[in-house]
């Protein structure tokens, strides 16, 4: 069981910024897994669109390797520390469905390089 004294201090990593330190400790680890077990290593999003991806499924296109599962914090860790460590606020997401939440997708697409395209195609 998490003592309060750890729990503070995980909660005081969100807070001062430091998400690395508080994403590597064993607490988030050990919580992170029984997210991914309770979901059955699935994509929660996509099997509400009915679809299955799991970690050893072949990704949708936007993935670039199998096996990406992530656990996403229903309610942003930054605006509500106090429950980074809740099972309850936790859903496991893949790669592209963690970053379509996040609105990242958009980002993602105009980072790409455009190809050059000569008048001419041959």
């Amino acid at each position: 069981m998490l003592s309060d004294l750890r729990l503070k201090e995980l909660i005081d990593l969100i807070i001062q910024g430091e998400l690395n330190k508080f994403y590597k400790s064993k607490e988030w680890q050990a919580l992170r897994q029984k997210a991914l077990k309770r979901d059955k290593h699935e994509c929660q999003r996509c099997k509400r669109l009915g679809r299955v991806t799991t970690a050893n499924t072949d990704q949708p296109r936007d993935h670039k390797r199998k096996g990406s599962l992530h656990v996403h914090h229903l309610k942003e860790v930054k605006t509500h520390p106090h429950l980074a460590l809740t099972l309850d606020n936790l859903e496991t997401l893949c790669r592209t469905c963690h970053n379509v939440v996040h609105d990242r997708l958009a980002d993602h697409m105009s980072k790409k390089k455009k190809r050059f395209m000569n008048e001419e195609r041959w």
